[in-house]
C-alpha cells in the first residue's frame, strides 16, 4: 500500500530529527529539515552556533554522518548547517538557554533568568511570550511558575500554526525541571486584527488634484485676459491716432475754405447798407441779400 510507505518514510524522518536533537545538546540547535536529492539524502540543520556542530576540522560532522549511515541505513547523507537569523524568536533555542542557565546557576535565580529571557524576546519585537517552569523550584515541593508578557493566542488555528512551541528539561540536584516556551513572532496575521482605511488621505489627494486643475484653469483664464487687454490697448492707440489725423484734416479743409472766400470791398459794403432797411429795434435788415 502507498499509504503505509508514506507513514514509514515519515516515521524514519521523525526518528532522524529526534536523534540529531539528542546528539546536539547545548549547541543552540533549532530544527532540522530532510530533503531527497538524486545524490542522496540532504539534511539541513539550523543552529545558533554552527561552529560547535562542525567541530575541529569537521570531526563532529564526520561522526554524525557515520552514525546516521549505520543507524538508519542511509546511502549518502549530506549534512548542511545554516545559522538562525534571530535567536530570540526561536522557541527551541530560548528553552535550551533557560535549561542551561538553570543547570549552571541553580534554582535560586530562576526568576531572574525567566524575566531576562522574556525581556530579550520582547525586545526582538515579538507579539507575546509565555514561559512555564514546573518542578521542585525553589523548595522541595513541586510547583509550576508562569512568566508571560504581551499578546499570545491559546485557542484556534493560530494557536497551532502561528505560535512557536518548545519543550525541554533541565537536570538539577533536586530533580528534573520541565520547561515550556511559547512565542508569537511579529509576522503572524491575526483574524481579529482590523485595519481602518482613513478617508481623509483620499480626500486630501482629491482636493490636491482639484486644486491643481483649478490652478491650471485659472492660469489659462489669466492668459486669455492678458491677451484681450493687449488687443484693447492696441485698438485704443489706433483709434487715437485716427482721430488725430481726422482733426488735422478737418482743420486743413476749413483753412482752405476760408482762403477761397473773396474779401468784400468798402464800396460793396456801402451799397449793401443802403439797400438795408432800419428796423424799429435799431439794426439793419437787408431785404435784397443776406451777404451783409
Amino acid at each position: 500500500m502507498i499509504e503505509r510507505a508514506f507513514v514509514k518514510q515519515n516515521k524514519i524522518e521523525f526518528q532522524i530529527q529526534e536523534f540529531i536533537t539528542n546528539s546536539l545538546k547545548n549547541v543552540g540547535h533549532s530544527h532540522t529539515k530532510l530533503q531527497k536529492t538524486p545524490l542522496g539524502e540532504k539534511i539541513v540543520i539550523f543552529a545558533s552556533r554552527p561552529g560547535l556542530i562542525v567541530g575541529r576540522e569537521g570531526s563532529n560532522i564526520k561522526k554524525l554522518t557515520i552514525d546516521l549511515k549505520k543507524r538508519f541505513k542511509l546511502e549518502n547523507p549530506q549534512i548542511e548547517i545554516n545559522e538562525v537569523e534571530n535567536i530570540n524568536l526561536d522557541a527551541r533555542i530560548v528553552a535550551e538557554r533557560i535549561a542551561s542557565d538553570l543547570e549552571r546557576f541553580g534554582t535560586s535565580r530562576f526568576k531572574g533568568i525567566g524575566h531576562k529571557v522574556m525581556q530579550d524576546v520582547m525586545n526582538a519585537k515579538a507579539l507575546g511570550i509565555e514561559i512555564l517552569m514546573s518542578g521542585k523550584i525553589p523548595s522541595s515541593r513541586a510547583k509550576k511558575w508562569r512568566f508571560y508578557r504581551g499578546y499570545l493566542k491559546k485557542c484556534g488555528d493560530i494557536a497551532l500554526t502561528g505560535v512557536d512551541k518548545a519543550y525541554t528539561k533541565a537536570q538539577l540536584k533536586t530533580g528534573i525541571v520541565g520547561i515550556q516556551v511559547r512565542i508569537m513572532p511579529p509576522g503572524t496575521k491575526l483574524p481579529d486584527k482590523i485595519e481602518l482605511i482613513e478617508e481623509q488621505e483620499e480626500i486630501t489627494e482629491e482636493t490636491e488634484k482639484n486644486d491643481k486643475g483649478i490652478e491650471a484653469v485659472n492660469s489659462h483664464d489669466k492668459e486669455k485676459e492678458l491677451v484681450q487687454k493687449v488687443k484693447e490697448n492696441k485698438e485704443k492707440k489706433i483709434k487715437k491716432t485716427k482721430s488725430k489725423e481726422t482733426e488735422i484734416k478737418d482743420q486743413k479743409e476749413k483753412s482752405n475754405k476760408e482762403e477761397d472766400i473773396p474779401k468784400k470791398t468798402e464800396k460793396e459794403k456801402d451799397t449793401n447798407i443802403k439797400n438795408c432797411e432800419k428796423s424799429e429795434k435799431g439794426w439793419y435788415y437787408c431785404a435784397k441779400s443776406t451777404s451783409c
